[in-house]
């Protein structure tokens, strides 16, 4: 089932996209586009440890950092309550991103 997400940006998020290069800045707004469409987004790589339970896109060097909310539990076929939000909490450069 695959629906419109809501997604909003914090405030490191946002400081972050506006701390890209420009090339870089238009590739990511082209991921948080794709990211509406979540679920059924292509790349989305689940993260692990102490970030578990939320995810990351990336394009070229830089990546972006999210999670998921109100999407239900497609396991035991519990439908969402409200509308899905992607929060996307980091956007950055690889090489300071998991810090």
């Amino acid at each position: 089932m695959n629906g419109v997400a809501k997604v909003t940006l914090t405030r490191e998020a946002a400081a972050g996209l506006e701390e890209l290069p420009l090339v870089i800045h238009s590739r990511v707004l082209s991921l948080l586009e794709r990211l509406a469409n979540w679920p059924a987004v292509s790349g989305a790589k689940p993260l692990t440890g102490p970030l578990a339970g939320r995810y990351r896109l990336r394009t070229g060097d830089y990546r972006l950092q999210f999670r998921a909310e109100g999407q239900g539990d497609p396991k035991a076929h519990r439908p969402a309550l409200g509308t899905p939000a992607d929060i996307v909490e980091k956007i950055g450069h690889r090489d300071r991103f998991y810090e």
